[in-house]
């Protein structure tokens, strides 16, 4: 993301024939605030997050539980700091599309896009 921030999310509820799809920059959360963060979220999750080597591979189940319940016992009731890797994103919009199922398929779906600070531009798009 930091090479190319342009991201996008969209979030499908087929029971209910809707959908969002938001587009724009992704940019990296501060310090401060990944310290925020990191520091509302349950004490077993931060101790899960340092020991935590996303994605790689691991032996077994009980390397996995050994590694927080080492750390818990090393900070014995004290707040573990954030480690360095740790961090977050936002996504920064410059287009929402918003899409409601219909009958016949003549869907509703509206297209936001930013024009500037506080200002979006609203079109109603053909389904």
């Amino acid at each position: 993301m930091a090479e190319n921030p342009s991201a996008a999310v969209n979030f499908h509820w087929p029971w209910l024939e809707r959908q969002i799809q938001i587009e724009g920059r992704a940019e990296k959360a501060s310090l401060e605030e990944s310290e925020i963060y990191f520091n509302k979220r349950p004490i077993g999750s931060r101790f899960g997050a340092i020991v935590s080597e996303q994605s790689s591979v691991i032996e077994c189940r009980e390397v996995l539980e050994a590694q927080p319940a080492s750390l818990k016992a090393q900070f014995q009731g004290a707040d573990p700091p954030v480690p360095k890797f740790w961090g977050g994103y936002r996504l920064v919009p410059e287009r929402f599309e918003f899409w409601q199922g219909r009958e016949n398929r003549l869907h509703d779906r509206f297209l936001y896009t930013r024009q500037g600070a506080g200002h979006w531009r609203i079109d109603r798009l053909s389904p």
